[in-house]
């Protein structure tokens, strides 16, 4: 059902620039790898909840990232920026977002408002303008999905440079990626353009394990990328500094690597 993802992630990057400029009151513990069990939609009529749309969330000590997918369809979409936690809510600065074929990466803030639940917290935007330039209330329960699990790559990371080699042939990859490892979960999200000059979104979000220093296994639970859903990966990782690594994967004959650095406040 692509209506009302394609109307909420529109939304929600349409309303980023309602930022909070009171200042932060007491901050509330929100670290973590969260998995969205539903989203309820309120038009002022009545309540309409949704459970279709897979979506992760995570919150490191400095950034967020969340990242989602329509099985029905296929449409993804993921964003990324910092956070402040206040008393009973949460401001998000996104630095960019993209769901389908559109991207934004001006940045833009907006508050949620944030209950404890027993399984992890519902979040709440009260008043959103959709793409139909309507207003709803969004609500949106999550379910605590982490682990205590700390490694070297627990962060926000965005990739600096890729290429595929094949043979004798190397092939520079164009593309914006981001990604973010914590509490034994990950999550990616990238934008390119093909030869036409139109522009695609892809995600995909799981669990992960370090094997030593140099070298992980991630679990794929879901992702628009058929190809991938479903499988674990064994990839070598270089720490090429405390803020940098070189990821290096091989699959169907071809050698992917990727040098990402890591996002700063």
């Amino acid at each position: 059902m692509k209506s009302i993802f394609a109307l909420v992630l529109l939304a929600v990057i349409g309303s980023c620039n309602n930022s909070a400029t009171t200042a932060p009151k007491e901050a509330m513990r929100i670290t973590g790898a969260y998995t969205m069990l539903s989203q309820t939609v309120n038009d002022g009529k009545k309540d309409t909840m949704y459970t279709n749309l897979k979506q992760l969330k995570i919150y490191t000590p400095d950034y967020m990232m969340y990242a989602n997918v329509n099985p029905a369809d296929s449409v993804s979409g993921f964003g990324i920026g910092t956070y402040r936690s206040d008393s009973g809510k949460i401001t998000e600065k996104v630095i960019y977002n993209a769901s389908d074929t559109s991207a934004n990466d001006n940045p833009g803030s907006f508050t949620l408002l944030i209950e404890k639940t027993d399984k992890g917290y519902n979040q709440i935007i009260a008043e959103m303008e959709t793409s139909a330039h309507t207003k709803i209330k969004l609500t949106e329960a999550y379910e605590a999905a982490g682990t205590a699990t700390t490694t070297p790559l627990d962060g926000a990371w965005k990739e600096v440079k890729a290429y595929g080699i094949k043979g004798k042939d190397t092939a520079v990859r164009t593309i914006t990626q981001y990604k973010t490892y914590y509490a034994g979960h990950f999550i990616f999200g990238h934008t390119y353009k093909d030869s036409a000059n139109k522009l695609h979104t892809g995600m995909g979000y799981g669990t992960f394990t370090m094997d030593g220093a140099n070298k992980i296994k991630e679990n794929v639970m879901a992702s628009n990328y058929g190809v991938i859903r479903g499988k674990s990966f064994d990839i070598a990782i270089e720490m090429t500094g405390a803020d940098a690594y070189k990821q290096t994967i091989i699959e169907n004959g071809e050698i992917g690597v990727e040098f990402c650095e890591r996002l700063k406040k």
